[in-house]
């Protein structure tokens, strides 16, 4: 090799931060936690995936608990495989082939999933730093906003996008996240999402499988062997997915022996008046702690996973986390939606910008707990 190719070579690994792992390290010395506390409710989040990573709140006796799956060190979440509490992104969930065809042009992506790109490739929106904008830790309305610059061709994606998500205590026992993006130059597909893993007896309670969830999607979208959506839509009614009724997790979750448990994307049942109204998408229970969550959105789909593939993963306070350990209630846009022309469209343009509601409300069996 030349000395010119030699120190192109050296020069390209610098500008990727491989040496001496120097923008990396940069990076992990500005990871930061902020704190949002409104009444009993304490939520923390850090710059590093714009990552929700513990939510503080009472059962129906009174004591505090955590019901979000983690690590104590917010560094930690920098090797995370399971994009605990991430802000997922370009594109959430899978695209098949790692390829999509906009506006005449082929996009070929990085694929980190067999063939198939999962969560916006190796290196998504949940392994990047975010910048903060605004920070109030307490008061009225408590809340912290990141915003992040995706470059054009960033994990193969097309287009400059500014990204930005806010988390906001609004009410007594009420979080929202707020996710928008602009596309600055070119059209682009987008579909972000909030990866928390939820269990309401407390993150080191064990198994969710007597917990009771509703979902209100009457149909799903079938899959593949490698996950990705046929285009079709079934109804779930007759299937272990009808949650329709509250069921217990732990019923029929046996049935689903391909996936180890639930992971599937579910079609919301749409609002008479106006298909982007926000509407309620799920409704979980815990009855031993009393502890109620109960979720809304403006999007038409919601992923439902069991945590199928968290297996020793040593978490907050050295509790060591296994299958089926939590749910992940991730409202969306349908996966591989950018090869489905059937399926509702996420592609974002300069012209139309991206806005994702997500709405929760926390209550226990002695309260309260609607909208």
């Amino acid at each position: 090799m030349s000395k010119f190719l030699v120190i192109l070579y050296v020069v390209c690994l610098a500008a990727s931060g491989f040496v001496n792992g120097s923008i990396i390290k940069k990076e992990k010395d500005q990871i930061r936690v902020f704190e949002l506390k409104k009444g009993d409710l304490t939520l923390k989040v850090t710059n590093w995936g714009a990552t929700l990573i513990s939510l503080l709140l009472p059962d129906k006796y009174g004591k505090l608990g955590d019901i979000v799956l983690g690590y104590d060190s917010p560094t930690a979440y920098t090797n995370d495989t399971q994009y605990f509490g991430a802000t997922v992104g370009r594109v959430a969930n899978r695209i098949g082939g790692a390829q999509f065809t906009l506006n005449g042009i082929h996009y070929k992506l990085i694929a980190n999933e067999g063939n198939n790109t999962l969560h916006g490739g190796p290196r998504g929106f949940s392994d990047v730093l975010w910048k903060v904008v605004k920070y109030q830790r307490d008061g009225d309305r408590p809340k912290i906003k990141f915003s992040y610059n995706s470059f054009d061709g960033e994990e193969g994606f097309p287009g400059d996008l500014l990204v930005t998500v806010n988390y906001i205590l609004s009410e007594e026992g009420s979080l929202s996240i707020v996710m928008k993006a602009k596309a600055l130059n070119k059209a682009t597909p987008l579909n972000l999402v909030n990866h928390a893993y939820w269990n309401l007896g407390n993150h080191n309670s064990g198994n969710i499988l007597n917990q009771v969830v509703q979902i209100f999607g009457s149909k799903f979208t079938p899959l593949n062997d490698q996950l990705i959506p046929f285009g079709n839509f079934s109804s779930v009614k007759g299937t272990p997915y009808d949650f329709l009724k509250p069921q217990v997790v732990g019923s029929r979750i046996d049935q689903l022996t391909k996936t180890n448990g639930y992971n599937v994307n579910y079609v919301l049942d749409k609002n008479k008046n106006d298909d982007n109204e926000v509407k309620v998408a799920a409704i979980v229970t815990d009855k031993r702690s009393g502890r109620v969550m109960k979720i809304a959105t403006n999007q038409p789909g919601l992923q439902f996973y069991t945590a199928n593939y968290v297996k020793n993963e040593k978490g907050k306070d050295g509790f060591v986390y296994q299958p089926r350990s939590a749910l992940c209630l991730e409202t969306q846009a349908f996966p591989d939606s950018v090869n489905h022309p059937n399926f509702p469209s996420t592609i974002v343009t300069p012209e139309k910008p991206y806005n994702h509601l997500l709405f929760f409300k926390f209550s226990t069996t002695h309260a309260p707990h609607g909208f």
